[in-house]
């Protein structure tokens, strides 16, 4: 065994030679373990969880974040969500009904919103700029801007979309609001606080016949009681963002027609309940 070490020692290149056959047959396993995929660099690294929360507080954080979201999921499917009025998740403008009626008729069912300046002192009390309305599938059937009848001191313009040379484009307020009037006059109102659109426009609708997104007392399930906005409910409900910079009245009387067209079925069922008798009111 000394003889034979001692021999080794005394001879490099022997050495050198054993060495480089194994590590011939060590790179052609890797090759043959490579070709396999059996190697850990080849195989997909777990993906790193991104809510990662560690501590007593970080877990009743993630805790709290799980709960919010479970129950507005849960007051989501008590509302009774109507799945075909919904809109794709792509898309930007919220789809209407089966249509049977042709583009820009006047159906029973009306959605209105209006744009508001400012005037009065520092531009504090509202006066009517726009007003847009559309019928159940969507489509505009009415939108003007309006002639001021008084001095603007605020536009609002980074919220309501109104500018200066629109107003001056306008019309006059009696023919807007004889026009409005003349729609709406027997039909169902739709809209986002209407109380606010009928004040400016110093119209009155009968109480049986608006539906009013932000009294519907369920929706308030979504805001733990509270008056939720029309963008809260287009977010909730339809899975679209309204209102990103600049609103459009035009937009908002869509989005509000379709949030009610998701819950139509009950609404009405629940009204008519409320009256007494079994009376359709939703349109085929």
């Amino acid at each position: 065994m000394i003889e034979n070490t001692k021999k080794r020692k005394r001879n490099p290149n022997a050495q050198s030679e054993l060495t480089t056959a194994q590590r011939g047959i060590i790179d052609a396993n890797w090759r043959k373990l490579n070709s396999n995929g059996l190697l850990m660099e080849d195989k997909e690294k777990p993906a790193r969880q991104e809510n990662h929360y560690t501590g007593a507080f970080r877990r009743a954080r993630k805790k709290k974040a799980q709960n919010h979201t479970d129950s507005v999921d849960a007051d989501l499917q008590s509302l009774q969500i109507d799945d075909q009025a919904k809109p794709a998740a792509s898309a930007s403008v919220p789809a209407g009904p089966v249509r049977k009626e042709k583009r820009g008729t006047l159906t029973r069912f009306i959605a209105m919103d209006c744009e508001m300046v400012g005037v009065g002192y520092e531009g504090g009390d509202h006066m009517l700029a726009r007003v847009s309305l559309v019928n159940k599938f969507g489509d505009c059937v009415y939108d003007k801007f309006v002639k001021p009848r008084e001095e603007v001191k605020d536009y609002r313009t980074d919220v309501s979309g109104v500018r200066r040379e629109d107003l001056l484009n306008g019309e006059d307020f009696a023919a807007v609001q004889r026009e409005v009037a003349e729609i709406l006059r027997g039909k169902v109102l739709v809209g986002h606080s209407l109380k606010n659109d009928l004040r400016v426009l110093f119209l009155s609708h009968p109480k049986r016949n608006i539906r009013d997104t932000s009294k519907y007392k369920p929706f308030k399930k979504i805001t733990n009681g509270s008056t939720p906005s029309l963008k809260r409910l287009a977010k909730e409900i339809l899975g679209i963002d309204i209102q990103q910079g600049e609103h459009s009245s035009v937009e908002d009387a869509k989005a509000a027609m379709q949030v009610y067209c998701t819950v139509a079925k009950a609404w009405e069922s629940m009204l008519s309940e409320k009256r007494g008798n079994s009376k359709k009111t939703v349109e085929e």
